[in-house]
């Protein structure tokens, strides 16, 4: 295979790209249906107090350093930097599994640094829209522990099932994310037929037997995800133009252009999940339904609180994998990112990607035990906190926890040296209340203007407390 390297820049509009057709397809509160599953409810409560998350995409992409599956999919808005034939593309694309070896994959490292990042739970990629698969399914050859594969020899090489007790034996709860939609399923992308866009390639209503296929390769795969591999607390489901015909709305229309009704039965398939994994969250993304516990905003961060359990899944870098060179945030700008959102009663869904060699890069590691730092001291801010008015003013974000605790965090600028004099604070708690730093627990002076407090900050902490990621004060 001739190596081509995709620029960053080219990249990145290849996402934005991605990204911009997915803003059509998003649900809302007023179309969320609370589950009625007691058991189901108890762990979305649970859920929702969890606060911070990780999704992690691992796949032949990782080895090319490209931009996941998107460039097997035939559409006019997709780049294929260094080709001029798409069979070409799609030809090395799926070759990259003879090169496909990470033996640097430590799932208890991995799982060390996840937990000690803070986060509460971890979702990991069974497989992308590409259809290779990160476990040791009987349902294709595609996958990574095929004896085409190099890897597939490692003791490792079952990797979904390595990395899930790795996370397990750390506290973490953990979920698996799925793609309906399968671009090298014969049941899926018919050969027969080339692929004109991200749907099947052939009328599913006049090969009705092929599409059953599919229908039962798609249930068989998820129920060795869900019953092989231990509990799973969350099954993530990704490609939701694979729906119901009825469940097209006026919001993913143009999302979701395939004339036919492509109903995987997900009522079979969270039955059986479920019976295995009582009380699992599913998260059949953007299909309004029973099987949407709850909402997934990409890459953004909904204007206004909602009502309703959601998470925004946002990626550390540009990229849900690994691609050379990408421009990661700073922990600094990750906590006031997960700050934002759990002020608007929303989790933060952190995406990020190993090299194909099985490891992060070194800045992904420093920002997760960084983020991990600032979350082991000032915590209480953000896990099992409720959104409380004004949400956030300006740079001060509010939480609140019971009936008489708020916390203020304040988040530093870029370029902010030092703290100002005087924080404007404001706070619906009646009575005598108290001002107390969470990092070190020194009380703080402050004065009442009607609902307004002015908090005072010693002088010399100021400086000090500029360099943090956000600083968090208790009201009581």
């Amino acid at each position: 295979m001739k190596e081509r390297k995709i620029s960053l820049k080219l990249l990145v509009i290849l996402l934005i790209s991605s990204l911009t057709l997915s803003s059509f397809a998003q649900t809302d509160e007023d179309t969320y249906r609370w589950p009625t599953d007691p058991a189901v409810m108890e762990n979305l409560e649970n859920w929702q107090g969890y606060k911070f998350g990780l999704l992690i995409h691992m796949g032949l992409y990782s080895e090319l350093g490209t931009v996941e599956s998107w460039g097997l999919c035939p559409e006019d808005w997709v780049g294929r930097p260094g080709y001029d034939d798409y069979y070409d593309y799609a030809r090395d694309y799926r070759d990259a599994r003879k090169r496909f070896n990470p033996v640097k994959f430590d799932p208890q490292k991995w799982a060390k640094a996840f937990k000690g990042s803070g986060a509460k739970y971890m979702i990991y990629s069974t497989k992308h829209h590409d259809g290779f698969c990160l476990y040791d399914t009987k349902f294709t050859d595609f996958k990574v522990t095929d004896p085409s594969v190099p890897f597939h020899s490692n003791p490792k090489s079952n990797v979904y099932g390595e990395i899930m007790k790795a996370c397990r034996d750390e506290g973490m709860v953990v979920g698996a994310y799925f793609s309906k939609p399968d671009w090298t399923s014969p049941y899926f992308w018919w050969p027969y037929y080339p692929p004109k866009d991200r749907n099947p390639t052939y009328d599913i209503t006049k090969h009705p037997e092929r599409w059953q296929n599919f229908i039962d390769y798609t249930h068989n795969q998820i129920n060795e995800i869900t019953t092989e591999y231990g509990k799973v607390d969350i099954l993530w489901l990704d490609g939701c133009w694979v729906m119901p015909m009825e469940a097209v709305t006026d919001k993913v229309s143009d999302f979701c252009k395939y004339p036919y009704d492509m109903d995987l039965d997900m009522k079979t398939i969270a039955e059986k999940a479920r019976k295995a994994n009582p009380g699992m969250l599913v998260v059949d993304r953007w299909v309004e339904g029973d099987y949407e516990n709850y909402l997934t905003p990409e890459q953004k961060i909904p204007e206004k609180p909602l009502p309703v359990p959601w998470e925004s899944c946002i990626t550390m870098g540009h990229a849900w994998g690994w691609v050379a060179n990408d421009n990661y945030k700073s922990s600094k700008e990750l906590v006031q990112l997960l700050i934002g959102i759990v002020a608007k009663g929303g989790n933060l869904l952190l995406g990020v990607g190993p090299k194909g060699n099985g490891e992060f890069e070194p800045a992904v590691y420093e920002n997760l035990s960084q983020m991990g730092e600032w979350m082991n001291t000032n915590g209480e801010a953000i896990y099992d906190t409720k959104p409380v008015e004004p949400y956030q003013v300006d740079n001060i974000a509010y939480t609140a926890k019971g009936d008489d605790t708020v916390y203020a965090l304040y988040m530093p600028g870029k370029e902010e040296l030092t703290l100002p004099e005087t924080l404007v604070i404001q706070s619906q708690l009646a009575g005598k209340l108290t001002f107390t730093l969470i990092d070190g627990g020194k009380k703080l002076k402050a004065k009442k203007s009607g609902n307004l407090w002015h908090v005072s900050i010693p002088k010399t902490l100021r400086a000090e407390l500029a360099k943090q990621e956000a600083v968090a004060i208790r009201i009581n």
